[in-house]
């Protein structure tokens, strides 16, 4: 055996090194090539939603996924349930496509990665295109077709009505899945299928079974129906009917039952008219003319109970089967809100204010101005109270006691039902007028009436025109009103006393007349025409001066300015031809 010298081991080491380094040079030159020759390119094979992209720039592969995908992302998605059909549309729907990604995904791009070099000649994926969703406008969108499929389940409910019961059994409903059909159109998006995508729809129980509706009507319903019940109150009772209290019942889900429920406010309504007897409401204090004096009519407290006791325990009584279906409630004393030492503190005492006008005589003056002042006679005005005439008097119809009689429309004489009452309006606002009282509301006639005080009086009408004033003193206000009725032979009075305690002495003034206007003629041939002599108009100035009682001070004055306009002349016809249009003024023809 040869021994290898220092030399020959050498030079072995050397030659290994070099082929090593030749090896290393080569296997660079081929990395780098792989480098160059895969570039930026797309693996060779590659598809993404069918599209092949394999081999090209990540630039002209999203080209042609933009080409090739984007009609496909423009049709509508078909979808169908329970044998409707409907189409989503990707843009309302949020669904795009984010070719970039898709792109990237593939993997597009330059690397250094032997793995991706590798990839690019033995990859070749089938790749679903990535997208960019709008889960909001996605939920949206199914939403608006699946809400024509849902269908609410019907539940079971029991309906009380004539004094019976009478069951309603439930029916199921149906819903689309939101979730599994909000994937199955983002699954279908870009499918080139022409089949609908079919959406599950799930059948939805309704929260109460028949069998509980049978249960309800066999346990509560039937039984609260079959007879009626006492509700005793103290040492009374009184008997409600099924047809009375049933409408209050109905019966309400919960938990999977149906549940009774009593409704406080038709139970009320119902039992009320029975419990009149047996329940007092309160009377409050006030203050009447007794021998012509005033009086503090002592309050009364009443006897009632409370209405959520009653609705809270009346189901249990229903429920039962046999006995005698009694309902003790406990009783209240309910307090008047208005007591006697409240009447007392009103300080109505005196006299403070009277004013009397006087009319001719009329059937329908002495009908309407009496039931006017009887409905006004009594009022009583706590201290910031305001009195309405429309409002104590109401309507003047012929079933409130009224009849017709003459008023004023559009500056003429005309009948209508009411007739008179301005009288109560101007006598009313001129004892208030001497009280001291605010003045609110009033309105003068249209035309100055000589029985009235000039330029302090007042019209009415209904629904357009009222009196109101307002108690602004310390102390209440009696209104005592009456008239004394006329005759043929004698004129008939309004009289109006307002009764407190003295806080004002009053005194009136007036201007002359001034702005003088001139009445004019008409013409009227309407059948219910009434003739009448006119008179001008004017304007006046009345003064109302506030003083203390016992003062010779004033405290303040208010000016208060009427205008009347004419009062025309009214004749019932058509006008002479001299006053035509058309007239030449002469009566003579034109020639």
């Amino acid at each position: 055996m040869t021994d290898l010298t220092s030399k020959d081991r050498s030079n072995d080491r050397r030659v290994v090194s070099l082929l090593l380094l030749g090896l290393l040079l080569l296997f660079g030159a081929v990395y780098v090539a792989g480098y160059f020759v895969t570039s930026d390119r797309v693996p060779q094979g590659t598809t993404v939603a069918g599209v092949d992209i394999g081999g090209l720039t990540p630039a002209s592969a999203r080209t042609t996924l933009e080409d090739e995908l984007g009609p496909r992302a423009d049709e509508p998605i078909v979808v169908a349930a329970d044998g409707r059909r409907g189409s989503i549309t990707p843009e309302r729907a949020g669904l795009a496509v984010d070719y970039a990604s898709s792109v990237e995904q593939a993997g597009g791009g330059r690397s250094w990665n032997p793995a991706r070099m590798w990839d690019y000649f033995t990859g070749g994926d089938d790749l679903e295109a990535v997208l960019d969703v709008d889960d909001a406008k996605l939920d949206e969108a199914v939403g608006g077709f699946a809400t024509k499929v849902d269908e609410k389940p019907v539940e079971g409910s029991i309906v009380f009505r004539a004094g019976t019961a009478q069951a309603e059994y439930p029916r199921s409903g149906q819903q689309v899945d939101r979730e599994a059909a909000a994937e199955a159109v983002t699954a279908a998006f870009l499918d080139e299928s022409d089949e609908p995508v079919e959406l599950e729809v799930a059948e939805v129980d309704p929260e109460v079974s028949e069998e509980s509706v049978r249960a309800a009507m066999r346990d509560f319903a039937n039984p609260a129906m079959s007879a009626p019940v006492r509700i005793v109150l103290g040492q009374e009772e009184v008997v409600v009917a099924p047809q009375a209290f049933g409408k209050a019942l109905s019966m309400k889900p919960e938990g999977g039952e149906l549940v009774p429920r009593v409704d406080q406010k038709k139970l009320m309504a119902a039992v009320q008219p029975a419990m009149r007897t047996v329940a007092l409401a309160p009377v409050p204090a006030t203050v009447r003319l007794v021998d012509g004096q005033p009086k503090v009519v002592p309050h009364k407290n009443g006897v009632t109970f409370d209405p959520a006791e009653l609705a809270e325990e009346l189901p249990d009584v229903l429920a039962e089967k046999s006995g005698p279906r009694r309902l003790e409630v406990r009783s209240k004393v309910a307090k008047a809100d208005f007591t006697t030492a409240d009447a007392r503190g009103l300080g109505i005492k005196r006299v403070v204010s009277s004013f009397t006008t006087y009319y001719p005589h009329a059937d329908y003056r002495n009908v309407n101005l009496g039931r006017a002042a009887e409905l006004v006679n009594g009022t009583v005005l706590k201290p910031g109270e305001t009195f309405s005439l429309n409002d104590t008097v109401g309507e003047r119809t012929a079933a409130n006691g009224f009849t017709k009689g003459f008023i004023i429309s559009d500056g003429v004489f005309k009948e209508d039902f009411g007739g008179g009452v301005s009288q109560v309006a101007t006598t009313l606002y001129n004892a208030a007028f001497f009280a001291g009282l605010e003045d609110v509301e009033h309105k003068p006639h249209s035309f100055y009436i000589d029985r009235y005080p000039i330029g302090r009086e007042a019209t009415v009408a209904w629904g357009a025109v009222d009196l109101r004033f307002k108690n602004d003193t310390p102390s209440g206000v009696l209104i005592q009103a009456w008239i004394d009725p006329s005759t043929p032979s004698s004129s008939g009075a309004m009289n109006v006393r307002f009764w407190s305690t003295k806080h004002w002495d009053i005194s009136a003034g007036k201007s002359g007349r001034y702005n003088i206007t001139e009445e004019e003629t008409r013409y009227i041939t309407d059948e219910e025409c009434l003739e009448n002599d006119g008179y001008g108009g004017f304007d006046i100035d009345v003064y109302r001066i506030f003083r203390k009682p016992g003062s010779d001070e004033v405290v303040r004055r208010e000016t208060i300015t009427t205008t009347y306009t004419p009062s025309d002349t009214v004749v019932c016809g058509e006008p002479p031809a001299s006053e035509r249009p058309g007239s030449d003024g002469d009566g003579g023809s034109g020639g």
